[in-house]
């Protein structure tokens, strides 16, 4: 399958006053993305996650390395055709309507449609907008932007969604709303590159997460890695009593974290006992890997000042 992106030896370094030495907020970051795949890119603030979307962009300049967007380097305005790009805080302008942002960005994309009118309201509409889509933008919440934004990407019909924090801001029925679409765009073939600080998104959206803490690539893992590596299972229970080796929660049910080699043992005691299974997962979880790897972090490294 081919490359959707490619970045070899990427660094960036920001120059600083004379008194102050240059911060290197990226440094020899090699990555490649599959076209159709889905890939989580996450880490603290300031690791440099914003640093790789501006170079990927176009927004800045790499100080060392390269990187291509299908096989075309990122300083091309060539290969930012078909890409669809919501930023953590969109910056749209405030005097138009959704409509109109959306219709601009057919014309800027060159996407040439029988009914671009159409075509716009019907992507209003998979946002819950359609009926402020002649509003102007200035009355809208944080959370309204942010869908107009997301309509914006994907009114283009792009072949890659870049994705900074793009359930920043949403209610949990537009957080829902926006998890199947973009579950819709990758099942039909579409490519997303995402950062969000809510590792529970990655988890349930991502083929492949990387995780990239003070300007270095940690480590490249898929959420299933995470699941057959693990050893240990939580199970949640409901039932009348306490059973060996459980603790109580709240409201009759209780919880256990046990190997996954007891764990028909474990299901026949909660049985005698008369406990109805509420849940059994691992107990590894992506935000456990997340602070994991910070913690092994070396603390003497200076983590800059700048949030990337």
């Amino acid at each position: 399958m081919s490359a959707a992106i490619v970045i070899e030896g990427l660094g960036k370094t920001y120059p600083r006053s004379w008194k102050t030495p240059p911060y290197e907020a990226v440094r020899k970051l090699s990555l490649t993305i599959r076209a159709g795949e889905v890939f989580g890119f996450i880490g603290p603030n300031g690791a440099g996650k914003s640093t790789v979307i501006k170079v990927l962009t176009g927004v800045l300049r790499p100080t060392a390395g390269r990187a291509e967007l299908f096989g075309k380097d990122v300083s091309l305005p060539e290969a930012r055709r078909g890409l669809g790009y919501v930023p953590e805080n969109p910056s749209l302008y405030d005097y138009l309507t959704p409509l109109e942002i959306l219709t601009m960005g057919l014309a800027i994309h060159g996407v040439k449609l029988a009914n671009a009118r159409q075509h716009c309201l019907l992507w209003l509409e998979r946002f819950a907008l359609a009926q402020v889509a002649s509003k102007r933008l200035r009355s809208f919440s944080k959370g309204m932007t942010q869908r107009v934004a997301l309509a914006h990407a994907m009114a283009i019909q792009p072949r890659l969604l870049i994705l900074d924090e793009p359930l920043s801001g949403l209610d949990p029925v537009g957080r829902k709303d926006v998890v199947d679409i973009l579950g819709e765009y990758r099942a039909a073939g579409g490519t997303i590159f995402l950062t969000s600080h809510v590792l529970h998104d990655v988890e349930r959206l991502a083929d492949r997460f990387g995780l990239i803490h003070r300007g270095e690539l940690v480590t490249v893992q898929a959420p299933g890695d995470l699941l057959h590596a693990e050893q240990t299972v939580t199970v949640r229970s409901a039932g009348p009593g306490p059973v060996p080796g459980f603790t109580s929660e709240t409201n009759g049910q209780w919880r256990a974290d046990v190997r996954r080699d007891q764990l028909w043992r474990l299901l026949d005691a909660l049985r005698a006992a008369g406990h109805s299974v509420l849940e059994i997962r691992p107990s590894l979880t992506l935000e456990d890997v997340f602070f994991r790897y910070l913690e092994s972090a070396p603390r003497d490294q200076p983590a800059g000042g700048r949030s990337t």
